[in-house]
């Protein structure tokens, strides 16, 4: 079992309007997954810092960094990051661009988890419906295109507020999109902005928002989460 999960962390400035990277770290250790992917981890300005910083995150919880940083003081790309266990192994990762009229990208990492290899996309989507099409379309095809088909989980902030857009008809038909619940805005949720969607190699055992008192302070976002399956129930 994998547990796998998605924040949008705000650039850790919470729904009181302060910034409280402390508060923001306490609820990723409350998710207890073994990867998480962040959105808006840096700053929007200037050098474009992280909100969080690798010895904060090491300090803080049991995760490290997946290295796709192109700044120094920044921990991901375009605002996304992804963080694992300090126990597994990074086996490989990219970042990847996507088409849009403002800075978006995603980023890929090849990660070893209980003795499988699994492939992880993280991803904050457009706003504006035509090019969260296309870069949907433009990621599966980045994906598609690698030599080495793994087990693979995209997730993050699609930005998307129907279950049944078009955008999401974009992944292929035997992927699954998961919409683990409400989780924006924090305070009171009225939308699933935040998917999970998965291969065929992954059965979704559970999906759930994770609503904390500290999360739903800590960000504009809840964050979500699923327990994976690697292979259908009845496999051996």
């Amino acid at each position: 079992m994998i547990k796998i999960g998605s924040y949008n962390i705000q650039k850790a400035i919470g729904m009181d309007a302060r910034r409280k990277p402390e508060r923001t770290l306490k609820v990723i250790q409350e998710m207890n997954c073994d990867v998480i992917a962040l959105q808006e981890a840096d700053k929007r300005f200037g050098p474009r810092e992280a909100t969080l910083t690798p010895q904060q995150i090491a300090e803080h919880t049991d995760y490290k960094v997946v290295p796709l940083a192109t700044r120094d003081a920044s921990i991901g790309w375009h605002g996304n990051a992804i963080l694992v266990r300090r126990s597994m192994d990074i086996l490989e990762f990219e970042r990847l661009d996507l088409p849009t009229l403002e800075p978006r990208g995603a980023v890929m990492a090849d990660v070893q988890i209980n003795g499988h290899r699994v492939r992880v996309a993280a991803m904050h989507l457009s706003v504006i419906g035509t090019f969260r099409k296309r870069q949907i379309a433009s990621l599966m095809d980045q994906l598609h295109a690698r030599s080495n088909a793994l087990p693979t989980v995209l997730l993050g902030d699609l930005n998307e507020w129907r279950d049944k857009a078009k955008s999401l008809k974009m992944f292929p038909d035997h992927f699954e999109v998961t919409s683990p619940g409400r989780s924006f805005p924090s305070a009171f949720p009225l939308a699933s902005l935040d998917r999970i969607i998965t291969s065929p190699e992954f059965t979704v055992q559970q999906s759930g928002v994770h609503r904390s008192d500290t999360a739903r302070v800590a960000s504009d976002h809840l964050p979500v989460w699923a327990h994976l399956l690697i292979g259908s129930p009845d496999t051996p």
